[in-house]
């Protein structure tokens, strides 16, 4: 193991913990000025002083681990993308920042995206309505980036599901049963059968209408939510309230996302999930037969297993459709989703479409050197009504190589090479490949090498920054 100097990350964890230097040295066995020499990197972080951590807090190591800040160092590269195009700060400023004081690069980030949207929206006020051009953002959007900040976990939330599975005796192939009698007998709500909506709840009447085109463990989805918001209603407010204003658009879309999510662990309990899961190696297939639900459904909640001292494999999740529209996106790894627009065309979520029901599998490499293992499958969803149209979707789910020996998909495969993965980026926008040749945008903060007497096969040929040529 390498010498790692964790000194800023060391100190934010104490001072969320409300600790003084001496109350937290009591805890790890060392002396106030040896932990005060570890919080200015004087000293690195040693195994023993990891290990004590881990135990007394619950921390995963690899919060201290050099290679977390490449999320924060990517948030950076996207949110002061202008900065970086007009060279006013450079890759190494934004590593160093992100690795020294992380809440501080976090503010900038915040501050950046801030910066970006009102220049946006003045943008519209003036110029973009006569062009068409519409709000950048939406709540929509914002409620992304509350899963986002939260890697896809709300530890909380997911406690209370997983009390209330035991207590009303959720299991596959009885969650319906356990449902109903539980709005029943505790809410008086009664089912009925819809012909034109998933689901509707009338408070007045006390009864929720399930579309009959609902599978069992749609069913029991709907359900499962319409539970959460009768039974846990304040703290789905309150937990909403830390990022949004009550009367704010994004509030109420909170509330249900958060209700989604308590859904899914309801009838999905993170004990008995999390088993299952390592039982079959995160076999996605296998996973869904077991519990009798959709293959996007059980891909999201693999997402979610990061609970202290019971993590799972930590994933990266995302739903595109065929013109690379990214409706879903959600990370407990350092992965980093452009919010800028557009994604990789390399990245086999679109190989997808072209073999529907197929899983595909990918070792990806970003810019960075970070390698992943992605798998995508396709799905539909139809009504199923002669004629009405359908809508199909690319799932992917990716992990870091470190994590991949886990997976069954990675059967066969080189991990350890890292001329097989596939060279991908966030985007054309923000990627920093110069090389590319499916790139679709020139690089930010590079200087064109034009030249009206030759080509290449890189759409953007660049000026080598040694000033030797062209790359």
């Amino acid at each position: 193991m390498g010498k790692t100097y964790a000194g800023a990350r060391l100190r934010r964890l104490r001072e969320e913990r409300r600790l003084s230097q001496a109350e937290l040295a009591r805890v790890l066995a060392i002396s106030p000025s040896y932990l005060n020499q570890m919080e200015h990197d004087s000293r690195p972080l040693t195994v023993p002083v990891l290990l004590r951590l881990t135990e007394a807090y619950g921390i995963d190591p690899g919060f201290f681990s050099e290679r977390d800040t490449s999320r924060l160092v990517a948030d950076l590269r996207d949110a002061l993308s202008d900065e970086v195009a007009a060279g006013r700060v450079s890759a190494s400023d934004l590593s160093d920042l992100a690795s020294r004081t992380p809440a501080v690069a976090a503010l900038f980030v915040d501050l950046g995206r801030r910066n970006q949207q009102l220049a946006e929206r003045l943008f519209e006020a003036t110029e973009g309505r006569r062009q068409g051009v519409a709000m950048p953002r939406s709540a929509h959007e914002e409620i992304r980036e509350f899963f986002y900040r939260r890697q896809n976990y709300l530890h909380e939330t997911d406690l209370a599901a997983e009390r209330l599975a035991a207590e009303i005796g959720v299991r596959p192939g009885e969650a319906v049963r356990a449902l109903a009698a539980r709005l029943a007998d505790r809410h008086g709500v009664s089912l009925a059968a819809d012909a034109d909506r998933l689901h509707r709840y009338d408070p007045a009447t006390r009864v929720l209408h399930l579309s009959s085109r609902l599978r069992p463990g749609q069913q029991a989805f709907r359900m499962a939510t319409q539970l959460a918001l009768l039974e846990y209603a304040d703290a789905l407010s309150e937990l909403a309230s830390a990022d949004f204003a009550p009367d704010s658009a994004a509030w109420p879309l909170a509330r249900i996302g958060i209700a989604n999510y308590f859904a899914a662990a309801l009838i999905l309990p993170y004990r008995r999930f999390h088993q299952a899961a390592e039982d079959v190696r995160y076999d996605i297939e296998r996973l869904a037969d077991r519990f009798g639900l959709g293959y996007e459904t059980v891909c999201h909640r693999l997402s979610t297993l990061q609970r202290p001292r019971l993590r799972g494999v930590p994933f990266s999740f995302v739903r595109v459709d065929r013109a690379g529209n990214m409706s879903k996106r959600q990370s407990a790894t350092a992965f980093h989703f452009s919010r800028a627009g557009g994604t990789c065309p390399l990245w086999n979520v679109y190989e997808a479409f072209a073999a529907p029901g197929r899983v595909h599998v990918q070792v990806a490499a970003m810019p960075d050197g970070q390698r992943y293992l992605w798998t995508a499958r396709a799905v539909t969803r139809h009504r199923g009504g002669w004629g009405e149209p359908g809508k199909t979707f690319a799932i992917g789910l990716g992990c870091e190589i470190r994590q991949a020996s886990r997976l069954v998909y990675s059967d066969g495969l080189d991990l350890g090479s890292t001329s097989a993965a596939v060279p991908i980026g966030m985007g054309c926008r923000l990627c920093e490949r110069t090389d590319c040749p499916q790139r679709a945008l020139p690089p930010l903060g590079r200087r064109l090498a034009i030249d009206e007497h030759s080509s290449t096969f890189v759409p953007y040929p660049v000026v080598d920054e040694g000033g030797l040529g062209e790359i």
